[in-house]
């Protein structure tokens, strides 16, 4: 099933009445959106009680939850003490989506730092393999449902093109690419224009990841502006600069009958633009 929701709460969330994300299940259910993902962008922090009720009311509406790990996981880090938090931040990540009825956590693989992009690259797959040893270690006498999704970054030293994230998602079965198309606009300095911009990417996935993961990969959206080092901020679907479109995408995905986790990432706008991107699909 092609699911399509927002990264957060939005503005038009707010300005609704609601107040508690545990309110978007039902919000997000009359407007035809079917995913929402939680941001532990800052740090895991959320109790039980909270993510229970969340689990509750997402599932009665039937709204599937994933989880965005804290954003400063370094893979490439030199610092075994700092990739041991790394594997922390997503075992707790993965912890919490579990709480709340989900089984998606996206990450961000690295960044250069002082390193030659090349060693870099080969440090972060390196962690990531043991990433993943930690990953079944501590979760597969209980559940192997879990879903790892490291993102394409949208700033030139960040590490996550691509070609990377493919290479990354060859180290282990239960990891499945997270493409933010934006990202891959804005460190490409806008290469996404047409239908067969996109097809290029979905192809090589196709080839290097086979059906299952690239059929259900993790997409990120929004237009993001952008300039000669990359990624700038993200924006709304108003944006007639900077792009990427979504159109040409939708009919990728609907030609080659994917049933992607599709989240939208605009600038306040996220559940408006998911809507959007909604009713771009014949196939959904």
């Amino acid at each position: 099933m092609l699911r399509i929701g927002p990264s957060g709460n939005s503005d038009s969330f707010y300005a609704s009445g609601h107040k508690h994300t545990y309110e978007e299940a039902a919000w997000l259910s009359s407007l035809g959106l079917t995913a929402f993902e939680y941001s532990f962008g800052r740090g895991v922090k959320i109790g039980d009680a909270a993510a229970a009720k969340i689990k509750e009311e997402f599932e009665k509406y039937n709204i599937e939850i994933s989880a965005h790990a804290p954003y400063y996981t370094n893979f490439a880090n030199p610092s075994q003490s700092m990739i041991e938090k790394s594997v922390g931040y997503i075992l707790d990540s993965v912890v919490a989506v579990k709480k709340m009825g989900g089984v998606r956590v996206v990450f961000h693989p690295a960044s250069c730092g002082e390193a030659a992009r090349t060693d870099a690259v080969s440090l972060a797959k390196k962690n990531i393999e043991y990433l993943m040893q930690c990953v079944h270690a501590a979760f597969d006498a209980e559940f192997t449902d879990y879903i790892i999704c490291p993102e394409t970054m949208g700033k030139m030293r960040q590490i996550g093109r691509v070609e990377e994230i493919i290479d990354f998602c060859k180290v282990d079965s239960r990891l499945y690419p997270c493409y933010d198309f934006g990202h891959i606009n804005s460190y490409s300095q806008g290469s996404l224009k047409t239908k067969d911009d996109y097809k290029k990417i979905i192809e090589l996935t196709a080839k290097e990841l086979g059906d299952e993961k690239t059929k259900n990969m993790h997409i990120h959206f929004s237009k993001i502006q952008y300039g000669a080092s990359g990624e700038i901020k993200h924006l709304t679907f108003a944006d007639n600069v900077y792009g990427p479109d979504y159109e040409p995408l939708a009919s990728v995905i609907d030609e080659y009958r994917l049933t992607p986790y599709i989240v939208c990432e605009s600038d306040g706008t996220m559940s408006d633009d998911a809507l959007i991107m909604k009713n771009f699909h014949k196939n959904d």
